[in-house]
């Protein structure tokens, strides 16, 4: 009995050695690039892990008041625009440009589920591939003729990566892919591993409404590891709905200023520009 299960353990080990591969090597596929392993990544001049500071919408009071915070520690954020607001405060948004600011990408009209009641004729389940290509690429030309810059950095509105539904249902990730260096989700419950993240789903983490306490628990958390945490806000303020606390923004400022904390704050095209470097990766952006 002992020599029969003996031999069903080696026929067993062969057959997942055969699927898998017995090494790493082995296993990637070679239409794939390679990543660098984690041990082998390298954040800028000796820094532990790296932070980026993105804020939804062009909201009224990130130009206000949010803006004047980063620039007061000369923090660079990354703000995802929508079009309609962006027009209303055009001369404020060109100032946040010459500071230093990046401009990304949250498409033209900010399609989400129609099971959201704030949706009307924009749900993402009327959407085709196409209608979405029209909307980043027309979204783009409209910012940089008001702007400038041609945005590479693109948030997903609500989170939501899809269009159409049930058996048309179909990732307008790929979309992103193409079209831009990154794409950023939302509400998401962890930070990037430099080495590994996919550029064009990329996952943020909720500034809305946390105190600092809460903050730094979260950057430690992701010192520990090495990695890239993206923060999402809407409003900037001192109280309110989907408010980043003005408290909590200049608390955080300050933290990552400190050089015993170790942490690269920048915006989400610098990042990920670094990172695209330590893959080698050669597109252009």
């Amino acid at each position: 009995m002992r020599i029969i299960s003996i031999g069903l353990t080696i026929i067993c080990c062969t057959i997942v050695i055969a699927y898998t591969g017995c090494s790493p090597s082995k296993r990637q596929n070679n239409d794939l690039p390679v990543m660098e392993k984690r041990e082998d990544f390298q954040w800028p001049k000796g820094k532990r892990a790296a932070i980026s500071l993105t804020f939804d919408d062009a909201r009224h009071s990130q130009v206000t008041q949010g803006i004047h915070i980063l620039n007061e520690y000369g923090t660079k954020a990354t703000f995802y625009v929508s079009i309609s607001n962006l027009e209303g405060q055009l001369d404020a948004w060109k100032k946040a440009v010459a500071n230093g600011h990046e401009i990304g990408n949250h498409t033209l009209k900010h399609p989400c589920s129609g099971n959201f009641s704030f949706i009307y004729d924009r749900a993402l389940e009327d959407y085709t591939l196409d209608k979405m290509r029209h909307e980043l690429v027309e979204a783009n030309n409209i910012i940089e003729n008001l702007l400038g810059v041609r945005p590479v950095s693109f948030a997903y509105p609500c989170g939501q990566k899809f269009v159409g539904r049930g058996q048309n249902l179909k990732s307008y990730v790929p979309l992103v892919a193409e079209e831009f260096l990154t794409g950023r989700g939302w509400m998401d419950e962890w930070a990037n591993d430099p080495a590994f993240c996919d550029m064009a789903n990329l996952m943020a983490m909720e500034l809305d409404g946390k105190d600092f306490e809460q903050v730094e628990q979260l950057i430690d958390r992701t010192l520990s590891n090495g990695g890239w945490l993206i923060f999402c806000g809407h409003e900037i303020g001192e109280e309110g709905r989907q408010t980043v606390y003005s408290s909590t923004l200049k608390a955080l400022c300050e933290y990552a200023q400190d050089p015993a904390n170790g942490i690269w704050l920048d915006s989400v095209q610098a990042v990920a520009n670094h990172i695209r470097k330590q893959r080698n990766d050669t597109r252009e952006f």
